[in-house]
């Protein structure tokens, strides 16, 4: 799997949106005290912009942009063989040589860059007025997974709540509820239960600050 089948499994922008904020929810609840969450999501991220955020605090992360020209997503491996860090500081052939002009800024930022090199092995974009996903015109490496995009966008192509139900459950090694998470993955405005179930030790209230960070229905 690479990142042209992504393009294809991704659902449209206004899901992929709702998706993220459930996803840094559901985060902020179960990890209330970490500075560098798994998940986040930042609707104030710049003027018009959003961005939702994966980072296993191992070296990998994607993020992605949400504002009116659509969505922009850079996916990094660092164990990727497209990584630059592997090719001279140089980005795999393709990978970004189509971005249109519209997003072509973030190929710059500095949010998403290392020592001045964009730091991507995999990157997807689609437009408001598109009607799919769209990827660079790539050869990849002989090898599984070889830009990363099938385990860092797993949960994003999996609509099921039941694929974050596993990954949480690995990843805070505890159980979890999981009619809850099902509750917050619909974007059900947040309840004392909903969030107990979740983390005991919290209440809705608790969580003010990230529901207007996240942009979370209220």
């Amino acid at each position: 799997m690479t990142v042209h089948d992504v393009a294809a499994a991704l659902p449209d922008i206004a899901t992929l949106r709702d998706r993220s904020r459930a996803l840094a929810m559901l985060d902020a609840i179960l990890d209330p005290g970490s500075e560098s969450r798994y998940y986040s999501f930042d609707a104030r991220w710049n003027t018009g912009e959003e961005l939702a955020t994966m980072d296993n605090g191992s070296g990998d992360s994607y993020g992605i942009v949400f504002s009116k020209a659509g969505a922009f997503i850079r996916g990094f491996d660092h164990e990727s063989p497209m990584s630059p860090a592997v090719n001279d500081s140089q980005l795999w052939p393709g990978l970004v040589d189509t971005v249109p002009a519209v997003f072509a800024g973030y190929l710059h930022e500095p949010a998403f860059s290392f020592d001045g090199v964009f730091e991507a092995t995999a990157c997807l974009w689609r437009q408001a007025d598109d009607e799919r996903w769209h990827a660079g015109d790539i050869t990849f490496p002989g090898r599984t997974d070889p830009d990363g995009a099938r385990w860092l966008f797993r949960m994003l192509t999996e609509a099921a709540p039941a694929a974050y139900l596993r990954f949480a459950q690995d990843y805070y090694e505890c159980e979890v509820d999981a009619d809850a998470v099902a509750e917050i993955y619909a974007l059900r405005p947040l309840t004392d239960d909903i969030v107990g179930k979740l983390n005991p030790e919290m209440s809705a209230g608790d969580l003010a600050a990230e529901i207007t960070r996240i942009g979370y229905p209220g």
